[in-house]
């Protein structure tokens, strides 16, 4: 800190630091590249068996698997945003003087050196070129002044004296995009959503961390359908959505990968599908002493009365995947019998081996003959609150850049000696904030069209 410098003063010198911006924006490039490389949002086995145990413990205290919601990350990009608006209010005052002066004078001598300076002799009075010359600057470019010199009459014109702003809308810009990331890392989210045909839901989970997110409504997939190409590859998915608001139907729509429904700021994707829990299955009952056989037709959760009194038998459930001494039998309808004297047994009825519960005792044997198959859909559910900061800001950063690499603050300099009274010599030149080269080629072509009028 200087001497006699106050800690408020020291604070604005601190964030108006250009090189605050370049350090600033070095670690952000730096950290997003190890964002690329380093596993995000993974497991805990994943993390150990990628890097080992020591650098896991390192990347969970600095919150690496999910560097771009980190704290540290974030802040990095809240001192850029504070830095843009410092540095712009520094710079803005002296900017605003060259933009908006209060008398607007020129400087005929310094025009007369620049190396861009044009002479030539037109065969007219000076008397009445004036007129005609302070017309075309008027027309061309903008308000003419006009002095008398020793030897004749000068003009000035300039235009774009507001095109220095075209910085400022950048940094605008940028400030925005910073903005809208930071508001969208911390209340936006992407979560996951798994509905059942039929089934009903209005809590979603964060992508690999299945954190819960309730949306404040709910979804109910009506139908799903799939069509599949003669390879038995996947043409399309569809799923039938109704949004359910305070237990109101607000509206049904279907929804098919890239064409999402939208709600109250929430984009709601087709992302995936799968084999759902069947719904209802069709048993064979076979009686081992006749070997009589009786179709049953029976929903998840309910229970039946078996033959003659035998007891009961209820469907308990359905797994994805049955484990069977060890072997993996797949898709397998879980049940359990319950006879007349309380005794009860839990049986397992794969579906690739319907037959499977002959080997088990017991007076009946239960086959799967045919069961109505479900999917589900999977939905990929996103929030982004800064998105609109985003569009804005990239908007602007076109225009921005526009203006700053393609237009630039303009003067031009007419100078009419009276050489006799049939002829005059003109002196034309100009200068820019930009561009010199662009500049020599412009005054080159209206030379021309002096040379004309």
């Amino acid at each position: 800190m200087k001497k006699n410098q106050t800690i408020p003063e020291f604070i604005w010198q601190f964030f108006c630091s250009v090189k605050l911006a370049v350090y600033t924006l070095t670690l952000l490039a730096v950290t997003s590249i190890i964002g690329t490389i380093i596993l995000q949002n993974g497991t805990q086995q994943q993390y150990l068996r990628l890097y080992g145990e020591a650098v896991y413990n390192l990347i969970k205290v600095f919150n690496i698997d999910d560097m771009y919601h980190a704290w540290w990350f974030l802040t990095l990009l809240i001192v850029l945003c504070i830095n843009i608006v410092v540095c712009s209010i520094e710079r803005l005052s002296s900017t605003w003087k060259i933009i908006f002066p209060k008398n607007l004078k020129f400087n005929a001598e310094r025009f007369r050196k620049q190396k861009n300076l044009e002479n030539f002799t037109i065969n007219k009075g000076a008397a009445s070129l004036y007129n005609d010359y302070e017309s075309f600057l008027s027309k061309n470019v903008g308000k003419v002044l006009k002095e008398e010199s020793e030897t004749g009459t000068v003009m000035y014109a300039e235009k774009g004296r507001w095109t220095r702003m075209g910085i400022y809308i950048v940094h605008l810009s940028i400030l925005l995009l910073l903005v809208g990331a930071v508001i969208g890392s911390l209340f936006g989210f992407k979560a996951n959503m798994n509905l059942d045909e039929g089934e009903t839901s209005a809590t979603a989970f964060i992508a690999k961390k299945r954190v819960p997110i309730n949306l404040g409504f709910s979804i109910r997939c009506n139908d799903f359908d799939v069509k599949f190409y003669d390879t038995g590859a996947p043409e399309e998915f569809t799923s039938n959505l109704t949004i359910i608001e305070n237990g109101k139907e607000s509206f049904t729509k279907d929804i098919r990968v890239n064409h999402p429904l939208r709600y109250k700021g929430i984009n709601i994707f087709q992302s995936s599908y799968g084999s759902g829990k069947p719904d209802r299955v069709v048993f064979d009952i076979i009686r081992r002493s006749d070997k009589s056989v009786i179709s049953k037709t029976i929903k998840i959760g309910e229970e039946i009365q078996l033959p003659e009194d035998q007891g009961t038998f209820e469907l308990q459930g359905f797994l994805k995947n049955y484990d069977f001494q060890g072997n993996f039998l797949g898709e397998a309808f879980i049940g359990k019998i319950t006879q007349n004297d309380n005794k009860s047994v839990q049986i397992a009825l794969p579906i690739k081996f319907p037959s499977f519960d002959r080997m088990r005792k017991g007076a009946f044997a239960f086959i799967v003959k045919k069961y109505e198959q479900k999917h589900y859909t999977g939905l990929q559910i996103t929030k982004d609150p800064g998105v609109w900061y985003v569009y804005s800001g990239f908007l602007l950063m076109i225009i921005g850049c526009w203006i700053t690499f393609f237009m630039s603050h303009q003067s031009f300099f007419i100078e009419i000696e009276k050489t006799d009274d049939n002829s005059s010599k003109i002196s034309f030149s100009g200068t820019t904030n930009r561009n010199n080269q662009g500049m020599k080629l412009k005054i080159k072509k209206i030379v021309t069209k002096l040379k004309d009028i």
